[in-house]
């Protein structure tokens, strides 16, 4: 495989001047502890690509210069990314939030990778196929590659369920009839709702406290479609997301989910799913971490056969009966810099990062889904249950829109869904306000239509 590498590698350094001995990359990076991989892949892959050179007797090394960013948040850190870009200061490669790679592409910061895929099947060919649409901007083109994926779910508590009398061909078949659409999300609001009203559960259902990606499956599942298709503009589907609304609204009024579940810390709603208070949790599947640690005033079995017994995984429920589930993934990619001076390495590099060997390395330590189907057959993931688990669910999974200002879209509309789980808004009336506050916030990006099937 290296072998060829080592080719390109050849017809691309005799062009370069006698005195280049080092090839200084910059990678950057946000700092997390968590993946250290997602730099150090990077490193790593240089290291095998120096040790083709040497074999292949070319005196040139690759050095790779990391700088890790301690921004708050992968928004600051995009928008100063665009800012050393701006004057020219900007990395060769480095990895984004998946959403901002539209607006960096349109202005000439993050490469077209078509060509450079195209010549390195051996990398790209085995990735998960829907991944691709995570990295597609706004021109139709290719312009990155995914670096991980990680997917979201409804966890369940099964122990609930047999307290309350469910048989154990009912509990473990949920997951089959949310597929197969015979389980709604109003049919998951009426589970719940048996589940506390017989005292099993404290809280029926419990949900992140703030701004994020977790619920907009349950508007997916609605038919609320985010980005018009013909414009390629955000846009606003009000029916569908009035529907979508009623849900939340349906399942604070029913006491289902607590009217404060947004003024809740997280550790609060953490600790009230792991000391089994509450029945549904809906997060992301890097959540097993703690709720299979130590932490939190109880501990959870770890080994597979333990946790599954007590915990299942939905993705959101079809809205109808006999429609589709929906899910979602928020990748972090790899970009290059149209203007380093040396694309093909660095696309070597990326290319190299992406094999299973590499990439099984940062899905492990990390809880995030595999990006290849070769790389679930590695010993090491099929060792990690948790991921192993996930990766089915990884088929169907969506992306939210490739556009930074979907953040402030966002941003309104969970202050929407803040408003109508308190009682202060009716469905109806908040999406009229997500409406006018789209519209005063961001103009013209956004088209608003009476429905999705317009």
């Amino acid at each position: 495989m290296f072998r060829k590498i080592a080719i390109l590698a050849t017809a691309l350094l005799t062009a370069l001047p006698a005195s280049a001995e080092e090839i200084h990359l910059k990678m950057w990076t946000l700092v997390d502890r968590d993946t250290p991989y997602r730099e150090q892949n990077i490193v790593d892959a240089a290291k095998v690509l120096n040790a083709e050179y040497k074999a292949a007797g070319i005196d040139k090394t690759i050095v790779i210069d990391v700088n890790r960013g301690n921004q708050k948040g992968w928004d600051a850190y995009a928008l100063d990314m665009l800012k050393a870009f701006a004057v020219k200061q900007g990395p060769d490669i480095y990895t984004l939030p998946h959403e901002w790679i539209g607006k960096f592409a349109e202005n000439g910061y993050a490469m077209n990778m078509e060509a450079a895929i195209a010549a390195r099947p051996w990398a790209f060919n085995d990735v998960l196929p829907n991944l691709w649409e995570s990295v597609r901007a706004s021109d139709g083109k290719i312009h990155g590659v995914p670096q991980d994926a990680e997917i979201r779910m409804f966890f369940y508590n099964k122990d609930m369920l047999r307290k309350i009398g469910k048989d154990e061909a009912f509990i473990d078949g949920l997951p089959a009839a949310v597929e197969r659409g015979d389980f709604t999300l109003d049919d998951l609001t009426a589970l719940a709702k048996e589940v506390k009203d017989k005292g099993a559960a404290e809280y029926g259902m419990l949900h992140r406290p703030n701004v994020g990606i977790d619920y907009l499956m349950v508007f997916k599942s609605f038919g609320v479609k985010f980005v018009d298709p013909k414009t390629g503009k955000l846009m606003l589907p009000k029916k569908e997301m009035q529907n979508a609304l009623a849900w939340y609204e349906t399942n604070a009024k029913e006491g289902v989910t607590p009217i404060d579940n947004t003024a809740m810390s997280w550790d609060a709603i953490k600790t009230a799913f792991k000391q089994e208070k509450a029945f549904i949790f809906h997060q992301g599947v890097w959540a097993v971490a703690w709720q299979t640690g130590d932490a939190l005033g109880v501990s959870w079995p770890k080994d597979e056969a333990g946790y599954t017994h007590k915990i299942g995984w939905l993705p959101a429920p079809a809205a109808v009966k006999g429609g589709k589930p929906a899910n979602l993934s928020h990748p972090i990619i790899y970009a290059i810099n149209p203007g380093t001076k040396y694309p093909d390495v660095a696309a070597d590099l990326v290319a190299i990062a992406t094999t299973p060997y590499f990439n099984v390395r940062h899905a492990v330590i990390s809880n995030h889904t595999a990006i290849t189907h070769a790389e679930t057959a590695l010993p090491a993931y099929k060792a990690n249950w948790v991921v192993s688990l996930a990766s089915p669910m990884m088929e169907g999974a969506d992306f939210v829109p490739n556009n930074p200002q979907f953040s402030d879209y966002n941003k309104v509309l969970f202050t929407g869904l803040q408003a109508v789980e308190t009682g202060k808004m009716t469905a109806a009336q908040a999406v009229g306000f997500i409406a006018d506050e789209l519209d005063l916030q961001l103009g013209d990006a956004v088209e608003i239509h009476d429905s999705a099937a317009e």
